[in-house]
């Protein structure tokens, strides 16, 4: 089962590659979809600040019966954060609200604030190292056991690792078939940083692709289970967002194996750019 099956971060902590994503979710949803998904054999929930649902998150995996040992848990410093003092303090916020003693991924959740992202004038380099400090200090007090980054190009992680005591561990990134920044995955390939890919199915967009649905057709799959496979298949932990259970269990039947061509024929789908 796909849920059995972990990567090696670069400090050695085990991440499973299936994860439920949470955005979108109140905390009362949010509580029942991760109980619900650790119950069917999940054991990675993602979720983050900007969610507001870490109170949910937190009782859903108290009371899923499965042992928090056994559970690797996600969140996300706030992109609008860009201090050390105020990301130092979500992070005991965030732990408060998960009522955990730590997390196993805390990651930045953008590198700049979200109404200025991917302002090329605004870039923030300076504020993401102070935060990135306040990471590294929370990674050696034990309150997390591995951090990261998320939405980071090439130059934001470089801009991290050429100041840094430890280097990011993984980087969250929109990635679906027909949009994959493969000059992204090539950079974090060759400095051990685990990709993940949010946002997998293309906000819902792929299930009505032609060329998506053509293909799950020919593999006798459906089209949210081609996707993941897809991102899988690229070395990406995955996170599917749902609070369907029968959607969840859907989307852990992914053993099958799309062929070199048809990987191809997917990477160069159109009509699922741009769609953050």
């Amino acid at each position: 089962m796909i849920t059995d099956e972990t990567s090696a971060l670069s400090n050695g902590v085990s991440i499973p590659k299936f994860a439920l994503g949470t955005w979108l979710m109140g905390n009362e949803e949010a509580k029942h979809a991760s109980a619900a998904a650790l119950k069917m054999g999940y054991r990675h929930i993602d979720t983050a600040q900007a969610y507001g649902n870490e109170q949910g998150v937190g009782r859903g995996v108290r009371g899923s019966g499965v042992p928090r040992g056994e559970i690797f848990v996600t969140t996300k410093v706030q992109a609008e954060i860009k201090d050390y003092d105020t990301a130092a303090q979500s992070i005991d916020k965030s732990l408060g609200d998960l009522n955990m003693d730590y997390a196993d991924l805390i990651i930045i959740h953008c590198p700049q604030p979200w109404a200025e992202f991917r302002n090329p004038k605004k870039r923030y380099f300076e504020e993401n190292r102070q935060v990135w400090k306040a990471l590294e200090d929370a990674y050696k007090a034990g309150k997390t056991k591995s951090i990261g980054v998320s939405n980071f190009l090439t130059d934001d992680m470089e801009n991290i690792m050429q100041g840094c005591e430890i280097r990011p561990m993984v980087n969250q990134i929109l990635a679906h078939i027909g949009n994959v920044p493969f000059d992204i995955l090539e950079f974090c390939g060759k400095n051990s940083i685990a990709v993940e890919a949010y946002s997998p199915i293309a906000h819902g967009a792929a299930l009505n692709n032609d060329s998506v649905r053509d293909m799950a057709e020919k593999y006798g799959v459906s089209a949210a289970q081609l996707c993941l496979r897809y991102d899988l298949q690229l070395n990406m932990i995955v996170l599917p967002k749902t609070s369907n259970p029968e959607h969840m269990a859907d989307n852990l039947k992914v053993d099958f194996t799309i062929s070199d061509d048809d990987m191809r024929t997917l990477s160069s789908v159109r009509g699922l750019e741009q769609l953050w």
